[in-house]
């Protein structure tokens, strides 16, 4: 079918920051064979569409995207889906995109080079890569598992998951967790400050568990101690996705003595009433977790805690939902992040049924969100008159937009200082206003 020898490449990355991370794996994978990645489409004769399998918005973006990318097709071109709808779906994913030409197991990201190869012969499309894989592959051929976005970098530190939340599609999309040698995770970081990285973000599906895969008992704060002798000009570490009942005291320590580990935990604890945390198969013990925030609050100065909580799950009672209500407004978070429940085919929870309404959902979502923005607004206001170290991500039109470590890259604020300063610097500024989400600040005063 497609005869023409492959040399250039575009890549789609859709979904999370992991993706991304694949993504560029799989780039670093086709430019070492010998192609070129392009931006236009037209000008690309692979096309790879990285999609995300989480919840349907994202699956729906997926399919979207793809039958785009079909749909325009040129002479020769390859489409190609790959990521976790690409698994989830497996060979029901060309159904919906009819004319795709090939699907890759996000599991097996690293045999593109031989899809694309099997696909330049005379083949029958589609060609579906499902080879038998029990686990995710998570480093590659000295491919640096990193995203670098301007300053910033993301640096997987593991993938796959062992829990079982009723909720969640990505145990049986990615398989269980497998975690990178220590010293994979450590040259990767070396590369990254060679690369003038100044915040390296360690992302997994839940770092809290790195490491127990290979026999280590409480292996996150093992590798933030040996990572940290390694970067000593990176001045920011940041943690993503640690898991509520697996945040050890020696984790508090490590975080608090260690200055360029950043005072920002995310921590999903999707709900607060302990009955939907049961049905959810997730910790229930909600006065742990308030302890345990307590706690970090005490050690940690200044910590922002980013969490997200899911509404509408099968069974969700009004008294639960105050329950969560109250929670967020005794604890108040810096960030939060609200979903609806999303009905699932393949997990737990769909077996029971989805019997909150949308319009319920919607509504308590509102009720949420409208609650978590009087939260942010005060917290944000508490730092006015501050000074605050900031990450310029860009400038423009007098001013220059920065992140401060109270803030992931993509999810959460941002801060405007009034003059322009280069992409990358890292500055003090003095915060003057406060919004809801953002920060206003000067530099110099």
């Amino acid at each position: 079918m497609h005869n023409k020898k492959a040399e250039t490449f575009l890549i789609e990355s859709l979904g999370c920051a992991k993706n991304t991370v694949d993504s560029n794996a799989m780039a670093a994978l086709l430019q070492r064979a010998g192609m070129r990645a392009v931006v236009d489409a037209e000008k690309a004769d692979v096309v790879i569409v990285n999609t995300c399998g989480f919840i349907r918005p994202a699956q729906e973006e997926s399919v979207q995207v793809l039958n785009s990318y079909i749909k325009n097709k040129q002479k020769n071109q390859i489409v190609i889906a790959a990521g976790c709808l690409s698994e989830r779906e497996r060979g029901k994913l060309s159904e919906q995109t009819p004319g795709l030409d090939g699907a890759l197991s996000t599991r097996r990201w690293m045999d593109i080079l031989a899809v694309i190869q099997y696909l330049q012969g005379d083949r029958e499309s589609p060609y579906l890569h499902f080879p038998p894989t029990e686990q995710f592959t998570v480093s590659h051929s000295g491919i640096p598992a990193v995203a670098i976005q301007g300053a910033s970098a993301y640096l997987k530190i593991a993938d796959g998951c062992d829990r079982q939340c009723a909720f969640c599609a990505i145990p049986g999309i990615k398989g269980p967790m497998v975690s990178r040698h220590p010293e994979d995770v450590f040259r990767d970081a070396r590369y990254l400050q060679q690369n003038g990285v100044k915040e390296i973000i360690l992302i997994a599906q839940d770092s809290t568990a790195y490491g127990r895969d290979l026999g280590m008992q409480d292996g996150l704060p093992d590798l933030l101690e040996g990572l940290i002798p390694h970067i000593p000009q990176v001045p920011w570490v940041r943690v993503m996705y640690t898991f509520p009942g697996s945040i050890s005291q020696r984790l508090i320590t490590v975080m608090r003595t260690h200055t360029q580990i950043l005072p920002y935990l995310d921590i999903p604890l999707q709900h607060a009433a302990p009955s939907v945390l049961k049905r959810m198969r997730r910790p229930s013990n909600i006065t742990h977790v308030r302890e345990l925030l307590a706690k970090m609050r005490a050690e940690i100065s200044d910590l922002a805690l980013r969490t997200t909580f899911i509404v509408g799950f099968p069974g969700e009672t009004e008294d639960e939902f105050k329950a969560l209500v109250q929670f967020i407004d005794d604890i108040k978070f810096d960030h939060v992040g609200i979903f609806p429940y999303y009905h699932e085919p393949g997990t737990p929870s769909y077996d029971l049924q989805d019997s909150v309404p949308e319009a319920v959902k919607n509504e308590r979502i509102q009720t949420l969100a409208a609650l978590q923005e009087e939260i942010s607004l005060e917290k944000n206001q508490a730092w006015v008159g501050r000074q605050l170290d900031v990450l310029v991500e860009g400038n423009g039109d007098g001013v220059s937009i920065a992140r401060s470590f109270r803030d992931a890259p993509e999810i959460d604020g941002l801060t405007f200082l009034d003059t322009i300063i280069e992409p990358g610097e890292l500055v003090q500024a003095h915060i003057t206003g406060a919004m809801i989400h953002d920060l206003i600040g000067v530099v110099g005063n």
